[in-house]
């Protein structure tokens, strides 16, 4: 098998993953990779810690070789028995590669999240259409990381939105780059990065040494991924109906930079501008307020639709990568 008919077997795999993840997402019963990255992480972070309770930036350095390594190493040995099946006689052979072909698409799929992403934020707009703010704000807690006690009824709505914009890039388009380029052994390493920047990637006092490293890094990996989720994003509200593609592309060039991470406001101006939206703004982290510039125009109130509506975008966007891809794999 030549490296083109390797990097297509990839492909073919990684489109069977999105696939599997519209049909299954995430479900609770099934185990998860980024479940046992979680798991991982909690263990050496405690560890680390003491052992290097004096030079905290080390010991977080220390935990990034160690998950990178792990998590690109094992997928890598895993999904190379690929030349082994290639030696086998060609009736098993086939089998093998039929076999290894369900297994790749499994773990693709697992590492992509967009149904999950949907249907976590539409518990939300359900809650909220029922007129339950709290089931609406327990349910927003789940996927967003600031104070959800202080959100009226619009807040919850508008935390929802910004979510699924800026997890189009961690949860779909990202994942989904890593693993067309790099194989699913570059989806596993992605994954390890982004599982420890939402872990240990904080600037407070007990990770701003620790997960100093972790979150540069996140940045780095995720610098040409949310450019192309902005850019996605943008294209998904020319052909999706009711979306304004022209406006997405004005407010993803203008207010694209609006936030502190060198990354986290692509999506969300793509998305702002395409349900003519006025999204971020001051929020509550732990306790503190923190002063955060508007993203898009206040054009109109927001809504419990409008979480709907930043999701047909998220899959808009996939679905126009998916294409891309499997114009490149007709192609070659």
């Amino acid at each position: 098998m030549t490296l083109m008919q390797l990097w297509k077997f990839h492909s073919l795999a990684l489109l069977a993953g999105c696939v599997w993840d519209w049909i299954m997402g995430d479900p609770c019963w099934l185990p998860h990779p980024v479940r046992w990255m979680g798991h991982m992480i909690s263990g050496l972070e405690n560890r680390l810690r003491k052992r290097f309770k004096g030079n905290l930036l080390l010991g977080g350095r220390i935990l990034i070789v160690c998950m990178c390594f792990f998590w690109t190493l094992v997928p890598a040995v895993l999904f190379g028995g690929m030349e082994i099946c290639l030696t086998l006689p060609e009736r098993k052979g086939s089998w093998a590669l039929g076999l290894l072909f369900l297994a790749e698409s499994f773990f693709c799929g697992q590492l992509m999240a967009a149904k999950s992403l949907r249907a976590e934020s539409m518990k939300v707009a359900y809650a909220l259409k029922e007129g339950d703010i709290e089931k609406a704000r327990r349910a927003v807690s789940m996927i967003v990381g600031r104070d959800t006690a202080v959100l009226d009824k619009d807040g919850i709505a508008r935390a929802a939105v910004e979510t699924v914009a800026e997890n189009t890039s961690d949860g779909v388009i990202a994942p989904f780059l890593f693993m067309a380029v790099f194989g699913p052994a570059g989806g596993f390493f992605y994954k390890a990065v982004n599982t420890m920047d939402s872990m240990v990637g904080y600037k407070n006092d007990r990770y701003i040494q620790f997960g100093r490293g972790a979150a540069k890094l996140d940045d780095r990996v995720n610098f040409i991924p949310a450019r192309i989720s902005g850019i996605l994003l943008s294209a998904a509200a020319w052909i999706i109906p009711g979306m304004d593609g022209k406006n997405a592309w004005r407010i993803f060039k203008r207010d694209r930079f609006n936030h502190a991470s060198p990354n986290s406001a692509h999506g969300e101006a793509a998305c702002a501008g395409a349900l003519h939206l006025r999204l971020a703004g001051d929020a509550w982290y732990f306790g503190t307020l923190h002063k955060k510039p508007y993203i898009g125009d206040d054009d109109r109130p927001i809504c419990p639709d409008d979480i709907a509506g930043v999701s047909r975008l998220m899959f808009g966007s996939e679905q126009l990568l998916m294409a891309v891809l499997a114009a490149l794999i007709f192609m070659f």
